[in-house]
């Protein structure tokens, strides 16, 4: 689904991306791990368009995203931000339905809205809210759902359950999973959350000063040796 090569970035002098090579399968869900710093953010905002590489390619499908391949590309993808990300002036079933507003009309897209708001937990009667009445896992939700609504082949979920407590982080963990398995959809989640990585991941990736310096099964993560201090850090 995506193939990393070579990617570097660097700002000013100081280095974040030192070559880094990752490719992710259809269908798979992989997880990004690292310190706070390393580049995690950095290297899915590349991925996305967001910050252009100093050197390196990214390819989707086999092809070369660039300029002409990059429209196609975000019309097949989701998005979980870290904060939400929500806006605060639309309602929730407006957030929810951003993209599909833009080509089909409201009723229709607002059924849709609260039908991805069922899927992630919300009744009906939450699509009219503001995101200031919100909690923070509503807004979590709302986010997933948002995230979901045009059905992407691809969703990238950048620090998940940053900001919940244990109970709700588990909720979230569990739905990601959940619709990650039922829609077949390839995912990548940025997150220093080992717990997440255990609920949601197939795969682990591990940055470390610009580069992966460990790839592999979630299951075995837990007898590498390159992964034990970050491990330990993290209390995993």
């Amino acid at each position: 689904m995506i193939e990393i090569r070579g990617l570097t970035k660097s700002f000013g002098s100081k280095p974040v991306l030192a070559g880094v090579d990752l490719t992710v399968r259809q269908g798979e869900s992989l997880c990004v791990i690292g310190q706070s710093g390393t580049g995690k953010s950095v290297l899915m905002k590349c991925i996305l368009g967001l910050t252009a590489p100093d050197a390196g390619e990214v390819l989707w499908q086999g092809r070369r995203l660039d300029a002409g391949s990059r429209p196609d590309f975000l019309r097949h993808f989701g998005m979980l931000f870290q904060g939400g990300a929500l806006f605060d002036s639309l309602t929730v079933w407006q957030n929810v339905a951003f993209r599909l507003r833009q080509r089909m009309s409201d009723q229709r897209a607002r059924a849709i809205a609260v039908e991805k708001l069922a899927r992630v937990g919300l009744g009906p009667e939450t699509a009219g809210l503001m995101p200031a009445e919100l909690s923070g896992g509503m807004a979590k939700r709302v986010g997933l759902a948002r995230a979901i609504a045009d059905d992407p082949q691809l969703i990238f979920f950048d620090e998940p359950t940053t900001g919940l407590d244990p109970i709700r982080a588990r909720r979230i963990n569990e739905l990601i999973r959940g619709i990650v398995r039922e829609t077949g959809a390839t995912a990548v989640t940025i997150t220093h959350d080992m717990t997440s990585v255990r609920a949601i991941g197939d795969r682990v990736a591990m940055l470390q000063d610009g580069r992966i310096v460990w790839d592999g099964p979630v299951a075995a993560m837990d007898k590498a040796a390159l992964l034990a201090e970050f491990l330990g850090k993290t209390g995993a």
